[in-house]
This record gives structure tokens, C-alpha cells and sequence, in this order.
């Protein structure tokens, strides 16, 4: 059964992946924000330094970059890539926090999650994925992100369809796995993707999860 697979699956990730210490810069739902968005379409590296960048220029206040030149913002946020959307995005939503939030987002904490998700989804640059994340890591709502690599990895191994939409997927992975399991399972995918199951070139061989896969014949048909 896929229920039993997938008990099966997130046993065997965590006894293969540490999970990291610092699962984001900061627990400030603004900060994990400004982050978010920072990420999009750039690697890890890149996002990590562009909010240093950021951070040493400005305090990550809604008010301080909603008040900030773009120029400025564009300079310090330049390495992260698509630095003159981004800078926009930020100015945006930084003013949007300030005017219609009070300058906070601990709306987050207080409402039920759909609520909290739909309020998040109106803000400028804010996707599913980004909210989510802010959902999950800053207030521990039961949501799990899901990203390019936990799209790819669950559907390869059957724990979504594969022509399934971002919240087909996130419903599927939700109904296998336990709210205490959303976080994990959302990073540990995130691990195999990065580590084996990638996008062009999965390492079947030697992941860890191959003989639950569904897809390894197809995906490793050099290895029978």
C-alpha cells in the first residue's frame, strides 16, 4: 500500500540525511519572507549571501525596506539573480505588511491556516510554495512547501500523480504522512533530490530509497 510505502520511505531518509540546523536565516515570519522570495529561481548560496547583503544595508523591517531606494535594494540583492524583480517584490510587499498589517505578520499565528495561507497569497511575489514555507517554519502550521525537488521526487516515487498540480501534490504528501512529519518530509525530499533523485540525471544506483521506487526501472534501466 502507498500509505505503508511511504512510512517506509520517510524511515530510511532519516536514518540517510541529517536534518539541517538551520532550517532558515531566522523564525521572523517577515524575515523568512524577505528569504523566500530571495530564493526564488537561485541557489542556496546565492540566496544566503543576498540577505546578508540586505541585512548589512538595512534592518529587515517592513518599514526600513519599504522605505529603502530600489537602487539600494537592487546593489545588495544583485548576486541573488532577477535582482530588479526581486527588489521590486520586496519594496512591494514590504509596503503592503506596513499599511494593511500594521507593519507585522503574526496574523500567521492566530488564524486557522487557510485564512493565514489566503492572506499571505494576496501579498505581492507570494506563491503557494513561499507561503507555505512561512506557514510551516515560523508558525508550525500543517502545510508542506512544495518545491521543484519534492515535486520531482514524489511523483517519481508515486506518492503523488504524476500530472499533479502544486496542491494536488502538497494534498497527496499531507494525506501519507502525519502534520509532525510535514516538515521533515518536506526537507528530506528536498535532500534526496539534491543528492540522488535529480532532475536530469537521478543516481538510482546508490539511492538509498531505490527499491521502493516505482520509477528505477525506467529511470536506471542501464543498471538491470
Amino acid at each position: 500500500m502507498t500509505e505503508q510505502r511511504a512510512t517506509q520511505i520517510l524511515h530510511i531518509l532519516r536514518n540517510s540525511f541529517s536534518l539541517p540546523r538551520r532550517v532558515n536565516a531566522s523564525k521572523d515570519p517577515f524575515q523568512t519572507l524577505i528569504i523566500t522570495v530571495l530564493s526564488q529561481a537561485t541557489a542556496d548560496r546565492n540566496t544566503d549571501r543576498a540577505f546578508r547583503n540586505l541585512s548589512k544595508k538595512f534592518p529587515i523591517t517592513p518599514k526600513d525596506l519599504a522605505d529603502a531606494r530600489v537602487e539600494e535594494v537592487e546593489e545588495a540583492i544583485r548576486v541573488g539573480g532577477l535582482f530588479r524583480n526581486k527588489s521590486r517584490t520586496i519594496k512591494k510587499l514590504s509596503r503592503m505588511v506596513l499599511e494593511q498589517f500594521g507593519g507585522s505578520l503574526d496574523f500567521i499565528y492566530s488564524l486557522p491556516l487557510e485564512e493565514a495561507r489566503e492572506m499571505l497569497l494576496r501579498m505581492p511575489g507570494v506563491g503557494p510554495k513561499t507561503a507555505d514555507v512561512v506557514l510551516n517554519f515560523c508558525a508550525g502550521k500543517p502545510t508542506i512547501p512544495i518545491d521543484t525537488h519534492v515535486n520531482r521526487v514524489s511523483k517519481r516515487l508515486k506518492l503523488a500523480p504524476l500530472d499533479a498540480g502544486y496542491e494536488d501534490v502538497r494534498e497527496a504528501l499531507q494525506a501519507l504522512y502525519k502534520p509532525k512529519d510535514y516538515l521533515p518530509v518536506h526537507l528530506l525530499l528536498i535532500s534526496l533530490g539534491r543528492k540522488y533523485c535529480k532532475a536530469r540525471k537521478p543516481v538510482c544506483k546508490l539511492c538509498p530509497v531505490k527499491t521502493l521506487c516505482p520509477s528505477r526501472q525506467v529511470e536506471d534501466s542501464s543498471d538491470r
